[in-house]
């Protein structure tokens, strides 16, 4: 954790600036373990192995506890990075480009392994927070504490610990794995000062009826309740189908006969899988399959979650025709306060 983190912070519990009590192990200038304390309600929150923690799994609500773990695991095994994350990334938070992240204060709601939090900070962030509930934050620690202006939090995205001083807020694929999306997108907007620009991406409803329909049921009563490393294993037989059928399929009816391409079956986005390889597919298949909760937001549910942010200049994007992706500025006091 570097020193600098403390001037975002506030107490989740009162809103208090938050304080070094002490350090008691640096590394080149990073706060590798120490203690953290409220200066309004003497709340101590430590930092352990250089993230301040502002959760106890063990404290939390169930559902949130669950979602957490099976995360944390996720992204502290899919640790690969691949070229191809700059543009996927893009592609979620449409209409922003790189040069928008230039000089700003930015936060990410739910980092993962820190890959888009790695991103932001590489196009010219001020600074960028990314937090996490699960072990995630382990990876995304290690892959960007060498940025200077890059800082890790475990917290609850529904208790931030930090202050209305960001200038641009972002979540991708996260809201919808709460047990409340719209709760956690107005928490998200809440740390955004007025003027400042908030982007979520989230899964869409429609088209995706075919898995609300038959692979929801299977993921909730079965693969996100079994051990990780079991459905690690046992989810390389889908990714194997997916895997080809992208590959010996999709991708060459996309090349050679783009209009039968279109009439395929979810071709936008099985096209666009097919551009990564093994490591990532799997990594998808295993997303999809071990989540506790997951939504599909309506794109009538998504606008209105913009209109009670009081957000102006909206833009609502239809993406890979399975998710919605929304970018608009904050002019008002969001919905939360």
């Amino acid at each position: 954790m570097k020193e600098k983190l403390i001037d975002l912070l506030a107490c989740p519990k009162c809103g208090g600036d938050i304080l070094l009590a002490y350090a008691s192990k640096y590394e080149d200038k990073e706060i590798i373990d120490g203690v953290l304390t409220c200066k309004k309600c003497d709340r101590e929150y430590k930092v352990v192995r250089g993230v301040p923690r502002f959760a106890d799994l063990g404290k939390i609500e169930a559902d949130k506890a669950e979602t957490a773990e099976n995360f944390g695991w996720q992204w502290t095994h899919f640790t690969q990075e691949d070229p191809k994350y700059n543009d996927q990334f893009l592609g979620w938070i449409k209409p922003v480009k790189p040069d928008f992240f230039e000089g700003k204060v930015v936060l990410e709601g739910g980092c993962g392994k820190g890959r888009h939090t790695k991103l932001a900070a590489q196009w010219g962030a001020k600074e960028v927070v990314g937090i996490d509930l699960g072990d995630g934050v382990e990876s995304a620690f290690a892959l960007t504490r060498d940025l200077p202006n890059t800082h890790i939090i475990q917290c609850d995205i529904f208790k931030l610990p930090l202050k209305r001083l960001f200038d641009y807020a972002f979540s991708v694929g996260v809201l919808h794995h709460t047990p409340d999306p719209k709760k956690a997108f107005h928490s998200l907007a809440s740390k955004v000062q007025k003027g400042g620009h908030i982007t979520a991406w989230v899964y869409g409803a429609e088209n995706n009826e075919w898995i609300t329909r038959y692979v929801n049921p299977i993921r909730e009563s079965f693969t996100s309740k079994m051990s990780q490393p079991m459905l690690y294993q046992l989810s390389k037989l889908p990714t194997l189908s997916l895997f080809l059928t992208t590959k010996l399929i999709y991708r060459p009816a996309n090349i050679a006969a783009k209009g039968f391409a279109k009439k395929l079956f979810y071709n936008d986005y099985l096209n666009h899988l097919g551009t990564f390889g093994w490591r990532e597919q799997h990594n998808i298949v295993f997303d999809h399959l071990v989540a506790p909760t997951a939504f599909y937001i309506s794109k009538e549910e998504f606008e209105d979650w913009w209109k009670e942010a009081k957000a102006e200049d909206v833009e609502i994007i239809w993406h890979n025709s399975n998710s919605w992706c929304g970018f608009g500025r904050l002019g008002g006091s969001p919905a939360s306060e």
